[in-house]
């Protein structure tokens, strides 16, 4: 299931912003610019780092510091920024020129900047894993949500977070699924995870409407992105239109159940929703996906071949940036 992350660290609200363009029959906010974290918009001394201002020094550092997971933007292709400490990195730049990352053995807290000698759930203290509404198991089954029983850890971060819209979408990543995902987070939450093709199928009222929905659908599609077939290339193309059809009519006692309970204002098909394309910048795709763990191998390098979902795509294999956030790294270019 997909549900989990998209939500960490951002905030809520459905009004469109500079940069955006609203859907104003759904209220669904197309994010053509950026996507900031919590974190990096209350850093006002940011530096951009573009890569023309490493044109002659190329066997410099070009940044260090704690990472985080990447910025993107939609556009063709996809604009990627690397988060690291107060540095920003714009990557599609350094496509085709051989890059480093080093990770120092320092990790930190991305909620509470503490020291940790582990990191849990994408950058996080155990304290702050154990603590966090936003660590809670159903953050990953959002089914699961226990806000109406009075147990959630945090209920004013719940009901922020959670008891607002979110979009139950069909998406084409290593082939359909379906997903969940704010309404403020389309489409940053698609091209997180790779997808080239995706549309919104149901606008619910809260989290937990949305997780219902997806449990429902995930009978008949897949919920998960096969990472490793998505980083070998993009899906064939698929008609989401007639996906939709199919799945709403294999659904349909299902679905009216779920109106039936819950009431029809609060799980709204959305018929007339436009689909999205996306592309990635990627020069190559591998033949053979092989991961790098900065854990074990500290110093990974190799030429950027690509960038899809928040993976960057070297000949010499792939890494995951948002599982290691937290992680003190020094990004390096040249030879």
């Amino acid at each position: 299931m997909d549900a989990a992350c998209d939500i960490i660290g951002m905030t809520a609200g459905s009004e469109a912003i500079p940069g955006t363009t609203a859907d104003t029959a759904f209220g669904i906010t197309i994010n053509t610019s950026t996507n900031t974290t919590a974190s990096t918009t209350a850093n006002t001394t940011t530096n951009t780092i573009h890569t023309r201002a490493w044109s002659k020094a190329l066997t410099d550092t070009v940044a260090a510091g704690a990472v985080r997971k990447m910025r993107n933007a939609l556009d063709a292709p996809v604009q990627y920024t690397m988060l690291l400490g107060e540095h920003e990195v714009d990557l599609n730049p350094f496509l085709g020129q051989h890059l480093k990352l080093e990770y120092s053995g320092v990790i930190n807290c991305i909620h509470c900047d503490r020291k940790t000698s582990k990191s849990f759930n994408q950058g996080y203290c155990y304290p702050c894993f154990k603590r966090l509404a936003q660590c809670d198991t159903c953050i990953m089954s959002p089914q699961k949500c226990h806000y109406a029983q009075g147990t959630c850890r945090e209920p004013q971060w719940g009901e922020t977070h959670c008891m607002i819209d979110h979009i139950v979408y069909l998406a084409n990543t290593s082939g359909l699924k379906v997903g969940i995902t704010r309404g403020t987070q389309v489409p940053t939450r698609w091209m997180d995870q790779g997808a080239t093709q995706a549309r919104p199928i149901f606008r619910v009222s809260s989290r937990l409407h949305s997780g219902l929905v997806e449990v429902l659908l995930g009978q008949h599609v897949a919920d998960k992105t096969n990472w490793r077939t998505m980083l070998k290339g993009d899906a064939e193309p698929r008609d989401l239109e007639a996906d939709r059809a199919q799945l709403f009519s294999a659904c349909a006692e299902g679905l009216e159940r779920l109106w039936q309970e819950h009431g029809l204002q609060s799980i709204q098909p959305l018929d007339d929703a436009d689909e999205v394309s996306i592309s990635y910048p990627v020069l190559e795709y591998p033949d053979k996906v092989s991961s790098f763990n900065l854990d074990k191998q500290p110093s990974v390098e190799g030429t950027l071949l690509g960038i899809k979902g928040q993976y960057l795509l070297f000949d010499t294999g792939v890494i995951n940036m948002r599982k290691y956030g937290g992680y003190h790294l020094t990004l390096s270019a040249g030879s």
